[in-house]
């Protein structure tokens, strides 16, 4: 779980934000009088009195060691002009009123993601009504881990119906060249496996509405990195080995995020959500899942997100053929559910 660094003489303070961002960060108190023993965390909430000038140099001295896109909230009385100017000038990144409304606190911790979600490709104009609700459905799933807020499953629905529509109207080509073009690789990656998902149930002859379970699923496996920083998600290169064990953190958080969704998503979500990087030999994460411990929707989940992670486009690679992405997919042995791979063959042979 994220660590927030709370900076502030109130305990009682301290004590009601654990509650609220219970399951959602780990909110620890430094003492402002000790700052030059401690450290600031990637997310950092400083409330405190700005018009005492010898803490002012304390905390500006603090603030240069803050991590490299590291946001810093300063907690400042409402429309005070002359503590916002004092909060941006010793190295805050955003502000809040006091007291400290945790939705709001979250909305700004996480506004690279909200600019993220909010800057969109208009598939509606392409005809991919289909698409243009699944990049909606994201947008709201991604807000609810964000904010901590339940999901709204009634709007997934309707999208997960839409998807089953489109794929099976305009094919499974279509959507791959259309999603592709996303300016995200994370939506672009979700999109393509909530796609590869509905088609993959298509072929194995599902009924409707285990098609949109499939296409819900897509939607909601990558839940998870809601979490994970977007200079993480979106880096235009190859992770490194610490940036990996970040990313790799994804599918507890996703579970973390599902926590006040209980009675909105069924189990075997929150099974897909956590488990999706699990594989029957036991080698995946997080869990070390092996053979009959894996569900079959997991199963084609897994499959469907490996793929679709070796045919998206990044700034680094190009994309996979279809066939060579298939190919590693063979090359992955006893990893993969050998059946379900070798009718997905037929899928790959429509892209």
């Amino acid at each position: 779980m994220n660590r927030l660094s709370f900076v502030s003489d109130s305990t009682f303070e301290v004590e009601r934000l654990r509650r609220q961002l219970a399951g959602i960060l780990d909110v620890r108190l430094v003492d402002p009088a000790r700052l030059r023993e401690d450290a600031p965390d990637r997310f950092t909430v400083v409330s405190t009195d700005l018009h005492d000038p010898s803490r002012l140099l304390d905390i500006k001295e603090w603030m240069k060691s803050k991590p490299k896109n590291g946001k810093v909230i300063f907690a400042i009385r409402p429309n005070s002009r002359i503590e916002t100017t004092q909060a941006f000038a010793l190295g805050a990144t955003d502000t809040v009123s006091q007291p400290i409304d945790t939705k709001e606190l979250l909305s700004k911790l996480w506004s690279d993601f909200t600019v993220l979600a909010n800057d969109k490709s208009d598939f509606s104009a392409q005809g991919h009504g289909g698409a243009a609700a699944a990049q909606d459905s994201l947008q709201a799933i991604f807000a609810s881990a964000c904010l901590g807020e339940a999901l709204r499953p009634t709007m997934i629905v309707a999208a997960s119906a839409a998807v089953v529509n489109e794929i099976e109207s305009r094919g499974l080509s279509s959507w791959i060249n259309a999603v592709r073009k996303h300016h995200s690789q994370t939506y672009q990656h979700c999109l393509l496996v909530t796609g590869v998902a509905t088609a993959f149930g298509q072929h194995l002859g599902l009924s409707q509405a285990d098609q949109s379970r499939l296409s819900f699923a897509g939607m909601l496996h990558d839940i998870g990195k809601a979490r994970i920083p977007v200079a993480i998600l979106e880096k235009s290169s190859p992770l490194d080995h610490d940036e990996m064990a970040v990313m790799r953190m994804h599918p507890e958080y996703g579970l973390e995020a599902l926590l006040k969704s209980e009675d909105a998503v069924q189990a075997e979500m929150r099974d897909i959500v956590v488990h999706h990087h699990e594989y029957l030999d036991g080698s995946g994460y997080p869990h070390g899942l092996q053979g009959n411990e894996i569900s079959d929707l997991v199963r084609i989940m897994t499959i469907s997100d490996i793929y679709g992670a070796l045919i998206e486009r990044r700034s680094y690679k190009p994309p996979l053929s279809s066939q060579k992405a298939y190919d590693m997919l063979v090359e992955m042995g006893p990893k993969l559910d050998k059946d379900l791979l070798r009718e997905f063959r037929f899928v790959t042979k429509v892209v």
